[in-house]
């Protein structure tokens, strides 16, 4: 694996874990695609740093849980909008 690989998906564990990120707001972050920051975080991570891997894991399996409850507020707000105009 290339050098610039490992330390982006080192970079990307960090800013999940300090962040508390969703996978689309680290790839806006760090202008990749959603994809390549679940490859980096679930595949290539562990076999660099698996401790640090399972901590970025965490964080995404909480996100995931609870991205159902996010997408009814985000579409609650879109329509209480769409009511006081």
């Amino acid at each position: 694996m290339k050098d610039y690989i490992e330390e982006r998906a080192i970079q990307i564990a960090n800013y999940i874990i300090e962040n508390n990120a969703t996978v689309r707001q680290t790839a806006r972050q760090f202008g990749i695609s959603k994809s390549t920051v679940h490859k980096d975080v679930t595949d290539r991570l562990s076999q660099i740093n698996p401790t640090l891997a399972s901590e970025a894991r965490k964080v995404l399996d909480i996100n995931k849980s609870e991205r159902h409850i996010r997408g009814g507020l985000a579409t609650r707000e879109k329509y209480l909008h769409r009511q006081t105009r």
